[in-house]
């Protein structure tokens, strides 16, 4: 029986690098995904400053308004001074023009100091934004280098395939059965060198009866153990 181990053993070299190139390819997309995701995450703090500044120039707004209001109803309890006809009265306009006046004074201040906290955010802002320009630079170039890297690995896989096409044929059709029967068992690896008395994939010893058989090359024996085609 013509054995073709030379043929079995480049056409399992040719499947366990297409198995490496087909895992790797697989995996792609989701590392692509992976770098968007670190890239969106990049610029989620920027965002969060925005509206960090968003809601305090809101509450700043609000303030103003209410300073606003005091004015207004301080002018009006003005215009009402000359119009008082007891002590009473005037007293009590004169005491709610000061506690709106206090009133606005502290609001006065609550703007004061929500300006200084704009100005923070805003730097915070800045500071943010050019982290996040830096990861997106950072991470386009992983991305750019990984889809350089799928194309190549993509060529390569087209090769092997044409490799493996053109192999083939040189292989006797019963014997190509059993080593892709064998491969679907075996997680892709049907033939096992042996080194010393031993199977290289499952290092159970072989018998010497077997060794000698295998020394011949006319037919294909089996390891007893893990079922893979035993070659020296």
């Amino acid at each position: 029986m013509d054995i073709e181990f030379k043929n079995l053993i480049n056409l399992q070299k040719i499947d366990g690098k297409l198995i490496e190139v087909s895992h790797f390819l697989y995996e792609v997309p989701a590392k692509l995904n992976r770098i968007d995701n670190k890239i969106e995450d990049s610029f989620k703090i920027v965002t969060k400053a925005e509206d960090k500044l968003a809601e305090n120039q809101k509450k700043r707004r609000d303030v103003e308004s209410e300073v606003q209001d005091m004015k207004t109803a301080i002018s009006k309890y003005k215009r009402q001074l000359s119009d008082v006809r007891t002590n009473k009265e005037y007293t009590s306009l004169l005491h709610e023009i000061s506690e709106t006046e206090n009133k606005g004074d502290s609001l006065e201040e609550e703007i004061i100091s929500e300006m200084l906290k704009a100005d923070d955010i805003e730097e915070e802002i800045k500071s943010a934004t050019l982290k996040a320009e830096e990861a997106k630079a950072k991470f386009t170039k992983e991305k750019e280098a990984l889809l350089k890297k799928k194309a190549e690995q993509e060529k390569f896989k087209a090769d092997l395939l044409k490799e493996k096409e053109a192999l083939l044929p040189l292989i006797p059709s019963d014997q190509i059965t059993l080593y892709k029967k064998i491969s679907v068992k075996s997680h892709g690896i049907s033939l096992s060198p042996v080194t010393g008395e031993f199977c290289s994939m499952c290092h159970m010893r072989i018998r010497p009866q077997v060794l000698n058989e295998l020394k011949e090359e006319d037919s294909i024996i089996l390891c007893e153990n893990c079922g893979r085609i035993l070659h020296f």
